[in-house]
Formats: structure tokens, sequence, C-alpha cells
């Protein structure tokens, strides 16, 4: 139970700090200070519970465990359960949070994720998808190669860090950066419209990208 709750709470705090700066202060950051966040609330959540559930945060990372025999069928179910509510309290809270100041939770987005209208370059959807895919692709790739070998255990969470933070700020301005299900799942729903129409392509592009990686990883291994 240590594991889920961990899982929880740790995507609790990504989508509340991540989404949270570009909701309420992207204008002031732009998309260098977002990508920052993010990766610094996956860093701090990874030398938080990192011992307690491995810091997935997200289900498209859990994927790539299962793929990778890292985890069972069962602890993925629980993990991807927990990782959903958890970015559902991070939405809600910072819906919360929005909807007491001047700003309208209509206008800030709650960082939701979009093509076409919603891409601040008006990237369309298959563009949208692959984009997606690759950026999950290197970022779950980057995972597994990290966590992988015990001599980089002191700065996995340090370098899985930078690597979403270089993401972001590549794909900020394409998609609004996803490579995460349930950090785009909550949002959409809560903001609705457009965002929640849309929302297919960032659950399910992500997931292909991680299942991309763990087999490129497991092909590697095999050959070395």
């Amino acid at each position: 139970m240590k594991k889920y709750v961990s899982e929880c709470l740790g995507t609790m705090v990504l989508v509340l700090l991540g989404c949270g700066s570009a909701a309420i202060a992207g204008g002031t950051l732009g998309s260098l200070g977002i990508a920052f966040a993010f990766g610094l609330a996956i860093v701090a959540m990874a030398y938080s519970i990192g011992r307690l559930s491995g810091c997935h945060v997200n289900p498209a990372v859990s994927l790539a465990m299962l793929i990778s025999k890292k985890m069972s069928v069962k602890d993925f179910c629980w993990y991807v359960v927990a990782q959903v509510i958890g970015a559902f309290v991070g939405a809600g809270l910072l819906y919360f949070i929005i909807s007491n100041t001047t700003l309208s939770v209509a206008d800030a987005g709650l960082g939701a994720n979009g093509y076409g209208s919603l891409s601040a370059v008006g990237l369309n959807m298959w563009g949208a998808i692959v984009v997606e895919i690759i950026a999950t692709f290197i970022f779950v790739f980057a995972i597994l190669g990290v966590t992988d070998d015990d001599r980089f255990e002191r700065i996995s969470g340090v370098v899985i860090g930078f690597v979403l933070t270089l993401i972001h700020i590549v794909c900020i301005p394409l998609t609004g950066t996803s490579v995460n299900p349930a950090r785009s799942l909550a949002p959409a729903v809560l903001v609705g419209g457009e965002a929640l129409s849309q929302v297919w392509v960032f659950i399910v592009a992500p997931l292909v990208g991680a299942a991309l990686a763990a087999y490129a990883w497991k092909g590697l291994k095999a050959h070395n």
C-alpha cells in the first residue's frame, strides 16, 4: 500500500506544481521556467518517494517497467489507478486555487495539453502524435538506462529530472508536453471542451512511445 500511496502523492505534486506553473505563472516564467518546474518536481519526488515506489508518477513509465518485467501486472494496475487519482487531486487543488484568484480557470487552462488551436505553434493532430511518441520514447529510454545500473542510483533522480526539463523546453510550444497520460487526463477533464476532446492523443501517444522505448531497451540489452 505504501507504494500506491507514494505514487498518488508524487503524481499529485507533479500536476499541482508543474501544471500550476503553466496555468498561474506561465506568462511570467515562459517555457523555460515551466520546464524547470516539471523537472524539479520530478527531482524532488524521486528523492522523496523513489525508494518506496520507484517514483514512476506516470502510467507510461509504469507500462515500460511492466514490459521490462520490473513490476507485476497487479502492481502496474494499482500504480496506474494511484497515479490517475493523484493527478485528479493535484488538478482539483489547482482548480480550487485558481478559482480563488482573479484568474479564470477557462483562461488559465490548468496546464492542459492540446494541438491545433490549443498549440502555441498550431501543430496539427498527426504532428502532436509523433511529437508525443518521440518525446516519451526519449524520456522513458533515459529512465530505463539510468535505473538499470546501480552506479547511477545517487544521481538518477537528477538525470531523469533534467531529461524531463529538456523535453519540456522543446515540446511546450508544440503540445504543452504530456509524456504522461495521468498528467494530461485530469486537467483535460476539469477544463473540458476542446482539451477534453483531444486528450486521447496524450493518453495513447505516450503509451506507444513508452512501449517502443521498453522494447528498444530490451533489444539493446539482449545484444550487449
